[in-house]
């Protein structure tokens, strides 16, 4: 096992794999670590596909041009999940309220789901494989994606992650510094030097774009990243989650 120092700050993204199957023992140490992740509430609103089936996996890559989800070994999909304790409360004659059509009850799934995925990369490179996590499968087509995966009302797509034993070794992207991250006590940084600070990052990025390995790009910062936003704004995600049981209301 790698160091949790390694494991944290040497992660990089890594989206060519060799063919080499992962072991189960380390899968199974993953589904450990997803299992034990800390959820609101321990309601555990949260679900994993793990996808193996080489077919599938190169239909979600047609679907999405990532080649990362054809390439890697393991492919697992992190859902927000009330399917399952509507399931049980039925059973039981207890009444279900209608949590998934609030703000909050919608939020809660993501957040199971993301730190469950969070668990799953921190074993998984703890282990010495390779992984990336895939936000376009959420966005790319999520009505096909939920026939695909036989979602049930209560469950959507929050983010897919591919496992596999890595064939690259990508250079560390450059993240904010602290002096942009943390703030003490409350949100107290002066604007106009919190902009002088965000200006040097994002010609840090620019620079770490013009030179790292693996393909260059002449992208900065902010504006490639407010051009997702542009992009992101064409999705239709509050009617994919109508369609899927959370008719969000307050």
């Amino acid at each position: 096992m790698e160091s949790v120092k390694k494991t944290l700050l040497e992660r990089t993204s890594v989206r060519r794999y060799e063919r080499e199957s992962i072991p189960e023992e380390t899968m199974n140490f993953i589904f450990d670590a997803i299992r034990n992740t800390p959820t609101s509430y321990n309601g555990q609103q949260f679900s994993v596909i793990d996808i193996d089936d080489q077919a599938l996996k190169e239909q979600l890559y047609e679907m999405t041009g990532q080649k990362q989800l054809k390439t890697c070994n393991r492919l697992l999909i992190f859902c927000s999940d009330y399917h399952k304790m509507r399931l049980l409360a039925n059973r039981k004659g207890i009444d279900m309220p209608n949590f998934t059509d609030t703000m909050d009850g919608t939020i809660i799934g993501i957040i199971d789901a993301s730190l469950a995925m969070m668990s799953a990369v921190v074993a998984a490179e703890a282990a010495g494989l390779g992984s990336n996590c895939v936000g376009y499968l959420r966005t790319v087509d999520p009505l096909k994606l939920a026939q695909i995966l036989n979602l049930p009302k209560g469950v959507f797509v929050v983010c897919g992650l591919a496992l596999g034993i890595p064939r690259e070794h990508p250079d560390l992207k450059p993240k904010q510094g602290n002096e942009t991250v943390f703030f003490k006590n409350a949100y107290t940084k002066e604007e106009d030097k919190l902009t002088d600070d965000l200006m040097k990052y994002d010609e840090i990025v620019a620079h770490y774009n013009r030179t790292r390995s693996g393909g260059t790009t002449e992208n900065d910062w902010c504006g490639h990243i407010i051009e997702y936003y542009r992009h992101a704004m064409d999705y239709k995600i509050l009617d994919y989650l109508k369609s899927q049981g959370y008719n969000i209301e307050k």
